[in-house]
């Protein structure tokens, strides 16, 4: 199942990673695809806002990963643009989704195709910027914890700046 979005501003892509917030839990995992600019850390500010973290969210080009464990589910924010598959590997990041080490949360990973292997299941979103906003594209691979589609349609559909097509 594949959704799409156009949205029409840097608000629509916050509303929009905010109801998707609001569905997933513990153990989901979203994988964020687009160049830079396309709205990535934007949408996991929303995210975050989604799940009750008041903590401002910035990305962690620099520092790999951002922890949030005050809100309602822990966000572990991986933004791996500086680094190679084979440079991946080695940090383990599959603790973050198979926990363990970790207080189960959601992770989210932008620049995801850096990852040596992915996990069983997933939200892929590509975030894509036009002239009049962006297009985003979210995919389900497997069984996201908590992914309902029809949830999210319903959350969707009372935000302004979103327009929804599923294929």
């Amino acid at each position: 199942m594949t959704l799409e979005f156009f949205l029409a501003d840097a608000t629509a892509t916050q509303a929009l990673g905010r109801a998707i917030g609001q569905i997933l839990r513990p153990g989901a995992v979203i994988l964020l695809d687009g160049e830079l600019g396309a709205g990535k850390t934007t949408l996991v500010q929303g995210l975050a806002a989604g799940l009750g973290i008041a903590e401002p969210v910035v990305s962690p080009t620099f520092v790999l990963v951002n922890e949030y464990l005050e809100g309602a589910i822990p966000l572990y924010h991986f933004d791996l643009y500086r680094l190679s598959p084979e440079e991946v590997e080695p940090l383990a990041l599959e603790q973050y989704w198979e926990g363990g080490e970790v207080a189960a949360g959601i992770v989210a990973i932008e620049w995801s195709e850096r990852l040596p292997e992915l996990p069983i299941a997933y939200l892929q979103v590509a975030l894509r910027s036009g002239m009049t906003g962006r297009q985003v594209l979210i995919e389900v691979v497997g069984e996201v914890p908590g992914w309902n589609p029809r949830h999210l349609e319903d959350l969707c559909a009372n935000l302004g700046g979103l327009t929804l097509n599923q294929e």
